[in-house]
C-alpha cells in the first residue's frame, strides 16, 4: 500500500505512515516499537497535546479522566483513524491509598507511563487536602502501584514544573536542572506558595522513591516553564483554560484594553507542543532516564504578547488594546537567564519561538468561538 503522508504536530518534519502500522518513518525522532502508555490526567492542557505527540509516534494509549464525560470527551476529540489506538479509565481521587492499581493490571500491559495527573489553581479552601496531597500522594501512589503490579513498565515520565526549581525571592544568575526551589513546607500553607510547593514536593517524593524504593522502572521529569499554545480540542469551556494562556485570551478579548496587566512574576514562556515532545522523547531516549529536564523556550512579556496579537489582528485589535505608544515593556533588565541545554542535546528538542507559539494560540481561541469573542 501507498504510504499517507501528514505533518507531524510535535516533530516540525513530515511523516511518512504505512496504513498497515502506523509509525512514524521519516519523523526526526527515531521510530519506537510500538508500545502501550497510560498517560494521567488526559483532559489536562498539556496532556491533550502528550496524547497527540503519543499518537503521532505510534502507541496505544489510555488515559486516566476523573469522570466518564471527561474521558468520552478526549476520545471522541482524536480522529476517529486513531481510534482503536485510544481509550480511557476514571480515576476519580489520584490521592486515595492503591488508586491506580487496577488500573495498571492491563492486558497487554503497559510499557511506559506519563504521569502529568496534579491539581493547578490558586487558592484552596485546605492546601493540604485540595494540593499537596492529591500531588504528592497521587505521584508516590502510582509509582508504588507500577512496582507491585506492572513489571513491565520500562520507564515514568512526570510533569514537574519550573516551580521546583525557582527561587522566587532569591534567584540564581542562571536557572538549570541542579537548582531546587527554596519553597518549605510552612510556605505551602499559605495560598500564595501552595502549588509552588507541591510542584516541589512531588517531584521531590518521586526521586526518593526511586532512590528508597528501587523500582525495576526509572523515571524522568519534565520541568517546564509558563506554557503556551493552541488549546485542547476535549476543552470543554474556555472558561476553563489553563492559567498561561488566560493571559493571551485576556487580550485577545479587550480585557487590557485599558491598561495591560504586568507580566510579573514570570517572564519564560514554552509552546505546549514543545513540552509534549519532551516528554515522548525522555521516554524513548535511553540517556533520559534518571534526569530533570528543564524546559524553557525563551522570555515574553504582556507588552510583547500585546504586540504580537496587534500585529496579527490588526482590525479586530483596534478596540481592544491601548495605544502602542502607550505601552511600554516591562520585561526587566536585570533578568536572570536559563541554561536548557539538556534538553536541546538529550531530548533533541528544537524551541519554538514566542511569535508563533502566540499566533497559533490566538487561531485556536478563534476557532474555539467561531471568531465570535466578546
Amino acid at each position: 500500500m501507498k504510504d499517507i503522508v501528514y505533518t507531524s504536530r510535535h516533530c516540525s518534519r513530515t511523516v511518512y505512515q504505512t496504513k498497515n502500522d502506523g509509525d512514524p518513518k521519516h519523523c526526526r525522532c527515531k521510530p519506537p516499537t510500538k508500545g502501550k502508555v497510560l498517560l494521567t490526567g488526559g483532559s489536562g492542557f498539556i496532556a491533550s497535546h502528550v496524547l497527540d505527540c503519543l499518537l503521532d509516534h505510534g502507541f496505544e494509549v489510555v488515559v486516566t479522566a476523573r469522570s466518564r464525560e471527561k474521558g468520552e470527551r478526549i476520545v471522541k476529540s482524536i480522529d476517529s483513524a486513531l481510534g482503536k489506538r485510544i481509550s480511557y479509565v476514571v480515576v476519580e481521587n489520584i490521592a486515595k491509598d492503591g488508586a491506580f492499581d487496577k488500573v495498571v493490571q492491563a492486558d497487554p500491559p503497559f510499557d511506559y507511563v506519563v504521569h502529568t495527573a496534579s491539581p493547578y489553581q490558586l487558592y484552596f479552601d485546605d492546601p493540604v487536602r485540595d494540593c499537596l496531597d492529591p500531588a504528592i500522594k497521587g505521584t508516590t501512589g502510582i509509582l508504588k502501584s507500577l512496582k507491585t503490579h506492572a513489571p513491565n513498565v520500562k520507564r515514568v515520565v512526570i510533569t514537574s514544573s519550573s516551580a521546583a526549581i525557582l527561587n522566587a525571592h532569591d534567584h540564581r544568575e542562571v536557572y538549570d536542572e541542579s537548582s531546587w526551589a527554596d519553597t518549605t513546607w510552612e510556605q505551602a500553607m499559605e495560598p500564595m506558595h501552595t502549588y509552588r510547593a507541591s510542584k516541589k514536593f512531588s517531584e521531590k517524593a518521586a526521586w526518593d522513591f526511586v532512590e528508597t524504593a528501587k523500582p525495576h522502572f526509572d523515571i524522568a521529569t519534565i520541568n517546564n516553564t509558563y506554557t503556551f499554545g493552541p488549546i485542547p480540542r476535549s476543552l470543554s469551556s474556555l472558561n476553563t483554560l489553563n492559567t498561561s494562556n488566560q493571559r493571551i485570551y485576556d487580550i485577545v478579548r479587550g480585557k487590557m484594553r485599558e491598561e495591560i496587566a504586568p507580566t510579573s512574576p514570570v517572564f519564560t514562556f514554552v509552546d505546549v507542543r514543545d513540552v509534549a515532545l519532551a516528554h515522548v522523547r525522555a521516554l524513548l531516549v535511553p540517556e533520559a532516564g534518571g534526569k530533570r529536564f528543564y524546559v524553557v523556550g525563551g522570555f515574553f512579556s504582556n507588552p510583547k504578547l500585546a504586540g504580537i496579537i496587534r500585529e496579527g489582528w490588526p482590525e479586530m485589535m483596534k478596540s481592544r488594546l491601548p495605544k502602542e505608544e502607550d505601552i511600554k515593556d516591562d520585561f526587566p533588565s536585570d533578568h536572570w537567564k536559563f541554561d536548557n541545554s539538556r534538553s536541546r542535546t538529550v531530548l533533541g528538542i528544537e524551541y519554538r519561538g514566542l511569535e508563533g507559539s502566540v499566533k497559533d494560540t490566538v487561531e485556536s481561541i478563534l476557532k474555539a468561538t467561531g471568531g465570535g469573542l466578546k
